[in-house]
């Protein structure tokens, strides 16, 4: 087992990480920037070191300065927590060469997956389903506009090395794809310094499901059930639940085993998500995998009584899984993520110093956060500054608790996102289970 672990990221999930950490009787190394010489995972750390200035390119993005400030500390493991490096084969590679464990997937997992068009390829040769689009790049508009022919409008484009919805364009009709085609790639260029480009069906209706991944060195992977994340906003997540109101228990097995498969093909290592478009018919396809600890697992933690992070350690030094998958037993969980923005004024982000705090309490009640009473949010990082977890036996009971410990979540000095989740958890759709990621487009807050 590692004697240290540095922790190459900050806020919540650094904290998260290094309380798992202390539990195991494991050292532990926070580094920060000097934006975040005041947040609580500095403060629990058994040492801090300092890795440069605000802006996440001189610091949390730094490798040469994480690599040294493990060396110096003596650090045998690194844990990139999720987001800045956690998906970054080359410092996966360095840390390799540096004989430091990287706590998550090799470089060579990491690159199988990070790039779409590749991912694709991956996913159906271990016999994934995948949505009706091209086989890979797109060489021009003209081939772009055939395929679209071929499958059918409505379509979408996608930048190759996308996220957070840049780069993607919805073409309902062939004379829109010029437009289309030249705005996505000029929009890919400046956000990925790669303007590639593939072509899907779009999908109507869609829900967006992933599946819970464990997989150990010795080529064992189990699934740990669904999440249902299709409440976003601008393709942003916004509230994750476990299981999924609309997956059957059939449906969970099916998508389960193909996501084990897809995994299964490339040996995976660690903990990972294989997101999944399902459609009204309850047809799913192969969107993404995230070769990484997500935002969201809280929630299926609370519904299968499991430390995943705890997992992701145990399979990095080595210790091989059951193999055993793991499905929803009475128990249902939602997540809120809590961002420093103001709902009311479309969603502009609120830095600043948190003059009073209160967090809600009670029974399956839990809230993972970085801040506190006097706390200053700085303006450089992801707006995020708590997840709110409630489980209970059913999602009915689940969103009554959410509720109410919602209204006890009390947060001065800035703007938050706590009046948007209020209104969902009172939103009949909602309440109903009847939504898709399209749903937020229409969700008016002061109705």
């Amino acid at each position: 087992m590692f004697k240290k672990i540095l922790i190459a990221n900050r806020g919540e999930i650094a904290l998260r990480i290094i309380r798992t950490c202390k539990e195991m009787g494991i050292k532990t190394v926070a580094v920060y920037s000097t934006a975040d010489k005041e947040s609580l995972h500095v403060r629990f750390a058994d040492e801090a070191v300092c890795i440069g200035p605000a802006p996440s390119p001189l610091s949390y993005l730094n490798i040469p300065n994480i690599i040294a400030a493990a060396e110096i500390t003596n650090a045998d493991a690194i844990h990139p927590g999720y987001g800045f490096l956690s998906e970054n084969a080359k410092f996966s590679e360095i840390c390799r060469k540096h004989g430091i464990k990287f706590i998550g997937a090799t470089p060579e997992q990491i690159n199988a997956m990070g790039d779409k068009a590749n991912a694709k390829d991956t996913m159906r040769n271990a016999g994934v389903p995948l949505i009706p689009g091209s086989g890979g790049l797109l060489e021009s508009v003209e081939e772009g506009k055939s395929e679209a022919a071929e499958v059918g409008y409505p379509v979408i484009i996608k930048a190759t090395a996308g996220g957070g919805g840049k780069g993607m364009r919805i073409i309902w009709k062939e004379e829109d794809f010029q437009e289309a085609w030249d705005s996505a790639r000029t929009e890919a260029k400046n956000a990925f310094g790669n303007d590639g480009m593939y072509l899907e069906k779009y999908i109507e209706e869609p829900r967006h499901i992933e599946i819970q991944l464990a997989g150990d060195q010795y080529g064992t992977v189990c699934h740990m059930s669904e999440r249902d994340c299709s409440i976003q906003r601008r393709h942003q997540k916004l509230v994750e639940e476990c299981p999924s109101p609309f997956v059957t228990p059939e449906m969970r097995e099916k998508m389960g085993a193909a996501a084990k498969a897809g995994a299964a093909s490339i040996a995976y290592e660690g903990v990972g998500t294989m997101e999944f478009l399902v459609d009204k018919h309850k047809n799913f396809y192969f969107m993404e995998m995230n070769t990484r600890i997500q935002v969201e697992h809280p929630v299926t933690e609370e519904v299968i009584n499991f430390d995943l992070v705890k997992e992701q350690i145990l399979i990095a030094s080595g210790v091989p899984i059951s193999g055993k998958d793991y499905f929803p037993n009475n128990r249902w969980a939602l997540e809120c993520r809590i961002n420093a923005e103001d709902p009311y004024n479309n969603f502009r982000p609120s830095p600043g110093k948190i003059t009073s705090l209160h967090k809600p309490g009670g029974h399956g009640v839990r809230v993972d956060t970085h801040v506190y009473a006097g706390y200053t949010i700085p303006s450089n990082y992801d707006s995020m500054i708590a997840k709110m977890i409630v489980v209970a036996q059913t999602r009915e009971e689940c969103i009554v608790k959410m509720d109410r410990a919602l209204s006890e979540f009390i947060v001065e000095g800035v703007h938050t996102t706590i009046p948007l989740h209020q209104k969902l958890m009172q939103n009949q759709d909602f309440r109903d289970g009847n939504f898709t990621t399209a749903f937020m487009n229409t969700f008016d807050i002061n109705a």
